[in-house]
């Protein structure tokens, strides 16, 4: 291979690596609305049906980031996060004007209920939902401002330099080794009397189990950045458990949009 020809194909192994950034951003969603599918009611999935076209939750699961990139969609940018300090209360909170993904959910959960909006409106707020349950399961996706939600928090994962957010965006999940069907199965096994609970908590219940979740997270990279199998070890099930809760309110918010 000529020196040429290996410089000319740097670019196209950097997009490689790149593509794999957010991978388990995208198998955490897909897994969260897989759970969600088979929690539906008939009425809610025939729907769903009309207003997708015949997808899937899981095919426009991650929607809400594949339109990052286009700047006519940057307002809708914060709605993904709340940044929040890790003691405050969200309903004593001033409020961002530009929206969080507590806004983000309630809004589009308004707009699916309204029988005067068009199907293509419902259909891309109903892709925007679904991407922002799994959102705000993310404990770091209700992090601190002054980090960013971990973002600028460096930390090593098994010896590679990387940081917090990171960690918990793509990384635990990755090192699991599993599909989002797999991962899907892999989930906690609850009682009906438990997934009854979980699925009628309110908005506010989910953010303050993910601000007490990332309060956990934050206080154990305070002593150690070197993180690995120990750190797997101890956070894994609990982040098995936020897609699983992720899954079944999803499905209980549709149930209750569509009945």
């Amino acid at each position: 291979m000529t020196i040429k020809l290996i410089i000319s194909l740097i670019p196209f192994f950097i997009n490689l690596n790149n593509l794999n950034i957010n991978e388990w951003g995208k198998t955490g969603h897909r897994v969260i609305a897989q759970i969600a599918q088979e929690y539906l009611t008939d009425n809610t999935r025939d729907s769903i049906n009309k207003i997708l076209n015949g997808k899937s939750l899981v095919s426009i699961s991650n929607y809400a980031d594949e339109i990052k990139s286009d700047k006519k969609f940057d307002k809708y940018k914060p709605w993904h996060y709340l940044n929040i300090g890790l003691d405050d209360n969200y309903e004593e909170f001033i409020l961002n004007k530009k929206g969080d993904v507590v806004q983000a959910i309630n809004y589009s959960i308004d707009i699916l209920k309204d029988k005067n909006i068009s199907k293509d409106e419902k259909a891309f707020y109903l892709k925007l939902l679904v991407h922002f349950v799994g959102d705000i399961h993310q404990p770091l996706h209700v992090g601190r401002l002054e980090d960013r939600g971990g973002n600028d928090i460096k930390v090593k994962w098994f010896g590679q330099q990387t940081n917090l957010h990171r960690v918990w965006d793509s990384q635990i999940i990755n090192s699991h080794q599993m599909s989002y069907t797999e991962l899907s199965k892999d989930l906690p096994i609850l009682t009906l009397s438990e997934i009854s609970m979980i699925k009628n908590d309110s908005v506010i219940v989910w953010l303050k189990e993910s601000q007490k979740l990332s309060k956990s997270i934050y206080n154990d990279v305070e002593n150690e950045i070197n993180l690995g199998y120990f750190y797997k070890y101890k956070y894994l099930d609990k982040l098995k458990l936020r897609l699983l809760k992720g899954g079944v309110r999803l499905a209980s918010i549709l149930n209750k949009i569509f009945s």
